[in-house]
């Protein structure tokens, strides 16, 4: 299941307590950088956030022949946003129990 859809669903619900959403994560990246190492079907997307803070994340696959650069590229900015989601994540919650203190 995507980001998408599962904001779909949470819209459908009513589910508007303070959160994050798809778009919020995508805001806070400014750019995205891609390398395959070489002789390798390793795939390391680093995204640099609005703070200059850089996440990254990695792919790679068993057998040489099954690697697509497009699919790594996927599969490693998704393990990179994920991270996005647990500090963005955090850093609400920690903005919460500040405001309730």
């Amino acid at each position: 299941m995507t980001d998408n859809e599962i904001e779909e669903i949470i819209q459908e619900k009513g589910l508007n307590k303070p959160r994050l959403t798809p778009e919020m994560i995508a805001d806070v990246i400014v750019s995205e950088q891609y390398h395959v190492f070489e002789n390798t079907s390793l795939t390391v997307c680093c995204l640099t956030l609005k703070n200059g803070f850089a996440v990254t994340g990695e792919s790679s696959c068993v057998h040489p022949e099954n690697f697509d650069a497009e699919l790594g590229r996927k599969i490693s900015k998704s393990n990179a946003t994920d991270k996005i989601w647990m500090l963005e994540s955090y850093l609400l919650k920690e903005q919460l129990y500040q405001s309730t203190k």
